[in-house]
């Protein structure tokens, strides 16, 4: 995960990309309410950070906060008129970290998943148009019509094409010379399965 401070790449109206994949993540599960606690462990951050986040998003009216004894719980605020359009922007933007990590950590056989390519540049910074569409390398032994499965669903929730790559473990832990794969691992990814998640 990169600095809570660096500006937004795929969403520039916000400050950070961590307040993207919070947002995403809360209004694209709008049913469910969330502990901080729970946040900060999924996108690697402190628990006052999430906090202070969510004050602010409490604040603006775009979450709904409640608190069950020292648990402090938020979800999305569906009645805030902001909550379609920011939805829209959400599931266009930080969308595809938010769809995917519902979806590819309950297929069999996959022992890790990335995403690369231009959506993963833009997370990390780097400057350019708006990513058509979402590259996901994953490695193991996965069906491909699982895989398959899996995509469709993603373009369904994201509007947008979803490309499966999927990979041998023993080919991704390689130091062979297979160019793709080179270029995966030289340029940025954004992890959705991590070594050990399935352990």
């Amino acid at each position: 995960m990169q600095s809570v401070q660096a500006r937004s790449r795929l969403l520039p109206l916000l400050r950070s990309p961590l307040l993207g994949e919070l947002l995403a993540w809360l209004y694209l599960h709008p049913e469910m309410s969330c502990s901080v606690t729970e946040l900060a462990r999924q996108f690697g951050v402190s628990q006052s950070t999430v906090s202070r986040e969510a004050d602010q998003l409490a604040q603006a009216g775009l979450v709904h906060e409640e608190r069950r004894g020292n648990l402090r719980l938020v979800r999305a605020d569906l009645t805030n008129p902001l909550a379609r359009p920011l939805t829209e922007l959400l599931t266009l933007t930080y969308g595809p970290a938010a769809v995917l990590a519902d979806l590819l950590p309950s297929v069999d056989g996959v022992d890790e998943a990335y995403i690369y390519g231009s959506w993963a540049a833009r997370y990390a910074g780097e400057a350019g148009p708006p990513p058509r569409d979402v590259d996901v390398l994953v490695v193991g032994d996965a069906d491909e019509d699982d895989l398959a499965d899996a995509a469709r669903s993603a373009e369904q929730r994201l509007g947008r094409e979803v490309n499966i790559h999927r990979v041998s473990a023993v080919a991704w832990r390689s130091a062979g010379d297979d160019p793709f794969l080179a270029s995966v691992r030289s340029r940025p990814s954004y992890p959705i399965v991590k070594p050990g998640d399935r352990s």
